[in-house]
């Protein structure tokens, strides 16, 4: 293991990127001898290096397997099951490493909503907005639509820890995101303030105006449409109706 750890450093690669034959030179030993040792595989090496705090590679990074554990985690079992320990083994990576990764608990789920909730896409948006005031906000009420949807479902089990537990990590959450959101909102509102296209009321309400209908609907969407009679409109008609209610509610 330590042979396999210097010659990893020494080359700047993954333990599992290593050839065995560059192992077995490090540690003094045949690659025969090395492999008749491990049982003729590198599983038990790559499992010593485990141990030892450090990922051996050659499968996708710890990094990126544990926020796809903890999205799950958080999806299937909510906030509060989702904790290192648990990460740690379903991603199969060492305690120490996430904990070098992200900085403890509330940098992975920071992560985990950066990945999968609605900031991507309004950032994205923000960098090249439509000109059309209507139709940039579709673009919006679609992107709250697609994190919503988006497997596995992080941002409504994130909205159910927040509303049952205030002061939980659900609403840390959501507050961590707030100043991101808000740039990426001021960036596609402001224009059309500026031009007088729409109402220039404070800020937080005109995000809130815009927000709000369209993040109760898809909270309450799949309890409406499992309800007798709960045949919804599409969510393409919804995002038409809200957009023309917003403006109609704050445009000049």
């Amino acid at each position: 293991m330590a042979a396999a750890l210097t010659v990893a450093r020494a080359r700047g690669r993954d333990v599992a990127d290593v050839p065995l034959a560059a192992i077995a030179a490090a540690a003094g030993m045949s690659r025969s001898t090395l492999l008749r040792r491990l049982g003729g595989t590198r599983g038990p090496l790559d499992d010593a290096v485990r141990r030892a705090g450090v990922d051996p590679g050659g499968r996708p990074p710890a990094r990126e397997r544990a926020i796809a554990a903890a999205a799950s985690l958080i999806a299937e079992q909510g906030l509060g099951a989702t904790t290192l320990d648990a990460v740690a083994a379903a991603a199969d990576c060492a305690l120490p490493t996430l904990h070098g990764l992200f900085e403890g608990r509330d940098g992975l789920l920071t992560a985990v909503f950066d990945r999968f909730g609605p900031l991507p896409d309004l950032e994205a948006l923000a960098a090249d907005p439509p000109d059309d005031l209507c139709e940039l906000l579709r673009e919006v009420h679609r992107a709250i639509i697609s994190a919503f949807a988006r497997e596995p479902r992080v941002l409504p089990a994130i909205f159910a820890d927040a509303c049952g537990r205030p002061g939980g990590p659900g609403q840390a959450m959501l507050k961590a995101m707030v100043p991101r959101t808000t740039e990426s909102l001021r960036a596609l509102l402001s224009p059309h303030i500026e031009a007088g296209r729409l109402q220039p009321l404070p800020f937080p309400m005109l995000v809130q105006l815009l927000l709000g209908p369209i993040v109760t609907h898809m909270l309450l969407r799949p309890t409406l449409e499992a309800a007798p009679g709960g045949e919804l409109p599409s969510v393409d008609e919804i995002t038409d109706t809200l957009a023309s209610t917003y403006l109609r509610a704050v445009a000049t």
